[in-house]
């Protein structure tokens, strides 16, 4: 009668283990999953985005076209609804998780945000549009697999990101002030290194394990929009620093 018992004691505890097992590997095929999904969004949203940036730099009739002073309603129109889209995506989680909403959203947000990028781009040589696209290209890669591989948690660092960010802003109106050509290659190069850090950040956020802070597997949009938002911000002033140091 022992034996049955220890017997059926050994037996629950395998099934115990395998349980755990089970639920193990079923958080991490989420996981990969939940990335996998993001990074397929991402990816769509940056086509659509340097797409459009491509038409404005290399069509001259369309830099033209939107250019024009009478044409400025479209610039306003897009910038509207930028964040139109972009407030609900932010802030009500019932939105961004909600299908096909959310991918409504997204999709218009990125559309008007490719709009306001491209006419950005637009006003640059398309040399150093190139190289700009080239180095963010390099900076997001590296940067990614730097946020995979290490073992130091950004995620607990929103609070200092969020205040050298508000710092950086207030920079920025100094800048505008002073007007000084140096002054601005240092705020582009600043910008491009506080949004790489908010890439390591959200990237780490995404990722889950062993991290302090995570997002729910169901917030595949919100992170796919962080990490957009990462990009063209390095993309922007790394733009603004190329520009400024090739004239």
């Amino acid at each position: 009668m022992a034996d049955v018992e220890a017997g059926l004691d050994g037996d629950n505890k395998s099934d115990d283990f395998n349980y755990g097992y089970n639920f193990e590997f079923s958080e991490k095929s989420i996981r990969l999953a939940f990335i996998r999904k993001v990074y397929g969004i991402l990816l769509a949203q940056l086509v659509i985005t340097f797409g459009f940036v491509a038409a404005f730099v290399y069509i001259t009739p369309l830099r033209e076209y939107c250019a024009d002073p009478a044409n400025q309603w479209i610039w306003i129109l897009a910038l509207v609804m930028t964040f139109v889209c972009l407030i609900p995506l932010a802030c009500c989680p019932g939105v961004r998780r909600t299908f096909p909403t959310n991918f409504i959203f997204l999709f218009l947000f990125t559309i008007c945000e490719g709009f306001l990028l491209g006419t950005m781009a637009g006003a640059f040589a398309p040399t150093d549009v190139l190289i700009a696209v080239g180095i963010t290209a390099a900076l997001v890669l590296g940067i990614t697999l730097f946020a995979f591989q290490t073992k130091w948690d950004f995620t607990m660092m929103g609070g200092g990101l969020l205040v050298v960010l508000i710092v950086f802003m207030i920079f920025g109106f100094l800048c505008a002030i002073i007007q000084s050509h140096y002054l601005n290659m240092f705020y582009a190069a600043m910008g491009a290194l506080i949004f790489g850090l908010y890439l390591v950040f959200d990237t780490q956020l995404m990722l889950g394990g062993k991290h302090k802070y995570t997002l729910s597997p169901e917030e595949y949009i919100f992170a796919a929009l962080n990490l957009y938002l990462d990009i063209i911000n390095i993309f922007i002033y790394v733009l603004a620093l190329v520009g400024a140091v090739r004239n």
